[in-house]
């Protein structure tokens, strides 16, 4: 029986900590794990190895870590303890890639997971040349993509640590945006609590907002508008972000008049919102409004459909951090063990 042909015990989809933390949960409890980390982003719709903290340079608030570490490279040293305990990883060429240096960059080449089919049992799993895997149990732990402004400069200075980043309590306190004018865009809560956030660390935070009036709930508009470190700048839209090396500033139209300006900055954050990688589920799955999968209980990694779990950032609209993400992993690994071996699988 070809390794493709056979039924896994548990098949894991993504790769960021909530996927390696569960795949070293599995692995670890005997389950033989197979994962699909992913491919570096083509489309909207395809899964990143590494998750978001492949767009991290500084990750200092992960326990364990007192020098602080990148983003990837903890992501790596994730992947090698998997590996160390017997994780397989889908590749182009097999299923044990040699991750025995935790910094080398990821020079092998991860296969997607493109879709699933929960209505067979065992469940299917479609890889990218559409060959099927099967497998008796399956976890979710494909992430969520900030949503960016789509700005080539943006994407530049997010991936090489310039300044840019889509989340304040991830970066906010680095050396990088003490005491500097920084910008948050967006409008709505998220938005106002990243702003408020950033504050504690930032000579003057802007809020940079499309319309006349945030989106915000009422107190939360209000906090904006009474906290003395920070400035609405109404009807405006970042048309470029400025800068080499690090981010200088940004560029700003006018949303009713059409003027243009230039805003000197430190740093931009994007608080414009995330988008749950979930759309490969095509509906099989109970989701919410925006797309983030359902838990039948808050406690558990259960979903709408038994032998399928669900962790970290797609189930996720809160905290949206490495270390909650881990924990929910580790949670999925444990729930897919115990329903495994009450059913007599494994």
């Amino acid at each position: 029986m070809s390794e493709a042909s056979k039924v896994e015990k548990v098949i894991i989809v993504g790769s960021g900590p909530a996927g390696w933390t569960a795949a070293i949960y599995a692995a670890r409890a005997d389950l033989n794990p197979l994962v699909f980390a992913g491919r570096p982003k083509r489309d909207p719709e395809t899964i990143m190895p590494g998750g978001q903290l492949m767009l991290t340079t500084d990750v200092e608030n992960y326990p364990g870590f007192p020098e602080g570490i990148t983003g990837p490279a903890m992501m790596s040293r994730f992947e090698q303890q998997g590996v160390r305990f017997g994780t397989r990883i889908v590749t182009d060429d097999g299923f044990n890639p040699d991750v025995s240096n935790p910094d080398d960059g990821h020079s092998y080449s991860y296969h997607d997971c493109r879709r699933v089919d929960l209505s067979q049992r065992p469940f299917v799993v479609y890889g990218e040349d559409d060959t099927e895997y099967r497998t008796h149990a399956l976890i979710i732990a494909t992430g969520a993509t900030a949503n960016w402004l789509g700005l080539e400069n943006e994407g530049r200075l997010a991936r090489s640590g310039g300044g840019v980043s889509a989340c304040a309590v991830c970066d906010g306190a680095l050396p990088t945006f003490r005491n500097k004018e920084l910008a948050v865009v967006g409008g709505g809560d998220s938005a106002v609590e990243e702003a408020s956030y950033l504050t504690k660390f930032a000579s003057k935070v802007y809020m940079i907002h499309r319309r006349d009036e945030l989106r915000a709930s009422k107190i939360m508009a209000q906090r904006a508008m009474d906290n003395p470190k920070m400035e609405i700048l109404w009807n405006k839209i970042v048309i470029d972000v400025l800068g080499d090396d690090m981010i200088s500033g940004v560029k700003l139209k006018d949303t009713k008049t059409g003027d243009e300006s230039t805003l000197p900055l430190g740093g931009l954050f994007l608080g414009i919102g995330h988008t749950p990688a979930t759309a490969f589920l095509e509906g099989q799955l109970e989701l919410d409004e925006k797309g983030y999968i359902k838990l039948k209980d808050p406690y558990r990694a259960h979903t709408s459909v038994e032998g399928v779990f669900g962790a970290g950032d797609c189930v996720d609209k809160v905290y949206r951090q490495a270390i909650t993400a881990a924990g929910m992993g580790c949670k999925a690994a444990i729930d897919a063990e115990h329903w495994l071996s009450e059913k007599g699988l494994a």
